[in-house]
């Protein structure tokens, strides 16, 4: 399933291939997020046209509305939303990080009060893995519990033992249910205490999944104990499970974790500073709604061969960006979401040809994130 085809001689970086019923993508790679099943302001030949590698769909808010019933009487997701490339379901289990006045959480699984209309209702951990197979997303992820950063090595013991029993009831019931394919990934907790993870990620392991997640990281927590943790995981996990940092995404971050031995991302990043008229390019971040650019006849980025810097020019876009057209926000979204799968492509060739560490250095020097 997971194929390492080269690894890099000075980092933990390395290449590979990941197959699913929708084909293989390569890794390193990035998934942009298309939360209620649409990654925001592109259509689904654009993604095609873009050549993302997968997407990320949050199954507790696409339960929440439009309900899973509809969706599966579509066919599934991808008939429903157009998409037909890899699709990840998240299980919830940010949720219960994200929405804590909402939600309860026991052994037994989550009590939430929606955010939409106020309802109460209950997910177990069996029935997370019941609404992903109904959803039939090709990678489905158990359910969780995220704890924030600085947590107690108590509370973090608690979360990280909740979230293994989790996943045990959670792969018990997908070998019972799954008909059609499907893949499994667990779920790897422990905050920033080694000991914690080690355990996690023994126990995990065990389990058979077809991947590993690295959850409850950049959660506030200082970048080194962050890196001392994927170090540590590298260290310490079999080499032919496919290291998946869920929520994680900015361009510095991406290649100091793929340096530490992580395969897969995906992250709101690239589209959420699209609406806000920030584009990313080779010399890093600008915010082109700002007035430097209102005469500013060139494109985004000189070394992109995206459609918008083809064809548009920064004036034109803060243009519409102070006119409050959303084409402006289209148009730097489908640059943004281009340059990462043009950088993850970067990262991959870097790899293969023996010289990530030299692409690390200068990226790192050349590319401003401020």
């Amino acid at each position: 399933m997971f194929k390492i085809t080269k690894e890099d001689k000075e980092t933990n970086a390395r290449c590979g291939t990941f197959k699913t019923r929708r084909g293989v993508f390569n890794t390193p790679s990035f998934f942009p997020v298309a939360t209620q099943a649409t990654v925001k302001c592109l259509s689904p030949w654009q993604l095609s046209e873009i050549g993302v590698d997968g997407l990320l769909v949050n199954a507790y808010h696409l339960f929440l509305r439009p309900g899973t019933e509809i969706i599966k009487k579509a066919g599934g997701l991808h008939k429903f939303m157009g998409f037909q490339g890899p699709i990840i379901t998240d299980s919830g289990g940010y949720q219960i990080f994200s929405l804590e006045r909402l939600r309860e959480v026991s052994d037994e699984g989550v009590k939430f009060q929606s955010h939409v209309d106020g309802e109460t209702f209950f997910l177990s951990p069996e029935g997370i893995v019941k609404i992903q197979l109904d959803l039939d997303s090709d990678i489905i992820v158990p359910l969780d519990e995220c704890v924030k950063y600085p947590c107690s090595r108590a509370k973090a013991a608690k979360a990280a033992a909740r979230t293994i029993d989790w996943a045990r009831k959670s792969k018990e019931c997908f070998e019972k249910e799954n008909e059609k394919g499907n893949i499994m990934f667990g779920i790897i907790q422990g905050s920033t205490y080694e000991d914690l993870r080690g355990e996690c990620l023994k126990r995990i392991s065990e389990l058979g999944f077809s991947g590993l997640c690295i959850g409850g990281l950049s959660v506030g927590e200082p970048e080194d104990l962050r890196y001392n943790i994927l170090s540590f995981i590298h260290d310490n996990v079999d080499k032919r499970y496919l290291r998946y940092f869920m929520g994680y995404g900015r361009p510095r971050d991406i290649i100091e974790a793929v340096s530490l031995g992580v395969d897969l991302f995906d992250c709101v990043v690239p589209t959420r500073f699209g609406r806000t008229g920030t584009a990313f390019t080779s010399e890093g971040k600008i915010v082109v709604r700002n007035s430097i650019y209102s005469q500013d006849l060139a494109p985004l980025d000189t070394k992109c061969s995206c459609y918008t810097c083809k064809n548009f020019t920064r004036a034109y876009l803060r243009h519409l960006i102070n006119v409050k057209e959303v084409l402006g926000v289209q148009l730097i979204t489908y640059h943004n979401v281009y340059w990462y799968k043009s950088f993850m492509m970067k990262i991959r060739e870097a790899i293969s040809e023996g010289n990530f560490a030299e692409l690390k250095r200068e990226f790192l020097a050349n590319f401003k994130d401020n």
